[in-house]
């Protein structure tokens, strides 16, 4: 069905996601994204209207763009244009923040980053998302979106984030950058690591304390790391003391 909407016209897709019965439209929506030709993008940004879609809809389009295993750039593009300057569901605009995330970070493991324009508006739309951001769980959406990217040069805001930020936001920030591969784990985000596990600055949840130790004995870990995160656990409660405990003896394996 994919290979027949990559040889498809535009009128002949658009006329199809038109005439799909109401239970088989979600599944012509996710092929169309998933053919990524130039038609079937152009039909699914003439079809899709924000404004009188169900939610369902709209969310297995942004699903299906998320989980493309090789996205285009302009796949990023009518995502972008579908989201920009939209009053739109909470949920759908979460689905849609993440899915630009994804979409960046495939798009820069194929080597496009500085080729594609749309990826320098989808990293500005998540940043400037986040700064814009008023309640927690905005935050949170977008510290997601940036984990799904993955793109050093957003570790210092990752890491503003971790170390200030209430429980659910330290929690999603640290969670992004346990995605980084381990060169990028510098110096400086083990510090902040080891100041977040060892409560040097505030008190942080048990969750945000252990991520903070896995990034710590996960991405090439310093045998004083290993030796201080040992004696902390003997504080700890001994759940929380067997789950390090482990850690280190994985590592050590």
């Amino acid at each position: 069905f994919i290979q027949m909407l990559r040889s498809a016209k535009k009128r002949d897709v658009l006329q199809l996601l038109r005439r799909a019965p109401e239970e088989m439209l979600p599944f012509v929506v996710e092929a169309a994204v998933a053919a990524q030709s130039v038609a079937s993008l152009a039909a699914l940004s003439d079809f899709l209207d924000f404004s009188k879609e169900p939610k369902s809809l709209l969310e297995k389009f942004f699903y299906a763009a998320a989980f493309s295993p090789r996205p285009s750039g302009e796949l990023l593009h009518l995502v972008l244009d579908k989201l920009d300057g939209k009053q739109l569901a909470p949920e759908v605009q979460e689905t849609g923040t993440v899915a630009i995330g994804s979409l960046v970070g495939k798009l820069c493991q194929q080597k496009l980053c500085g080729l594609q324009q749309e990826v320098e508006r989808g990293v500005e739309t998540i940043l400037r998302g986040l700064r814009d951001a008023k309640d927690e769980s905005e935050v949170v959406i977008y510290l997601l979106a940036l984990g799904n990217a993955v793109l050093p040069e957003t570790i210092p805001t990752l890491l503003d984030h971790a170390e200030e930020g209430p429980a659910a936001v330290t929690t999603a920030a640290i969670s992004a950058l346990q995605r980084f591969p381990t060169q990028h784990i510098s110096s400086k985000v083990k510090r902040a690591m080891r100041r977040i596990f060892h409560e040097k600055r505030k008190s942080y949840e048990k969750t945000c304390r252990l991520a903070a130790a896995e990034i710590l004995l996960d991405k090439e870990p310093l045998p004083m790391d290993v030796i201080n995160i040992l004696l902390a656990a003997n504080e700890l409660e001994t759940e929380t003391a067997t789950f390090l405990l482990l850690k280190v003896q994985s590592s050590l394996r």
